[in-house]
């Protein structure tokens, strides 16, 4: 199944949530098809990078964010879970684990131990080269700043809130991809 067939199984051509998550999606993408393509030694897959950024927040709509015109019932924190089942469903396991494992730097099993999330108890960081570079891209994009790349240290100011093992983490994916 394509991307474009995914969202057009999910949704509404024309929403506002539907352009708002395209927009967001095609700006990750870009981006993590630059870094992927810097990196070209290490042989990532680029189109699967591709796809996979177009993808990787597909579960949003099952979330309550009204201010990104998310209205359903679930915390945002669960869209990556929620994506990996949408995406499994469609037969794409491998963009499916994307989804689960790019929120934030990703989330640890100790994160989800120590902070009730509603989480499954299992590790959601990102494990291949190709997880990485789209969880990297997707931390200069925010919803909600008219997709306008945000400055490193924004992103760094952003993560600190979440702990100073994510800041050393983005960083050092910066220190390699940027």
């Amino acid at each position: 199944m394509t991307p474009e067939a995914v969202f057009n199984r999910y949704y509404p051509p024309g929403a506002p949530l539907t352009e708002l998550l395209l927009d967001h999606s095609r700006r990750v993408r870009d981006k993590a098809v630059a870094v992927a393509e810097r990196i070209k030694d290490a042989s990532p897959d680029l189109a699967f990078v591709a796809e996979a950024a177009l993808l990787h927040d597909i579960g949003i709509c099952h979330t309550a964010a009204p201010a990104i015109h998310c209205h359903g019932s679930q915390p945002y924190v669960h869209h990556g879970i929620i994506g990996r089942r949408m995406l499994e469903a469609c037969g794409l396991a491998r963009h499916a684990l994307v989804c689960e494992r790019h929120v934030g730097t990703g989330i640890t099993l100790a994160d989800i131990q120590h902070r009730p999330m509603g989480l499954p108890l299992r590790d959601m960081t990102p494990q291949t080269l190709e997880e990485i570079i789209v969880c990297y891209a997707d931390k200069f994009f925010s919803k909600m700043h008219d997709g306008q790349e945000l400055p490193v240290e924004r992103i760094v100011a952003g993560l600190a809130r979440h702990g100073q093992d994510k800041v050393r983490t983005f960083l050092d994916w910066h220190a390699l991809f940027g």
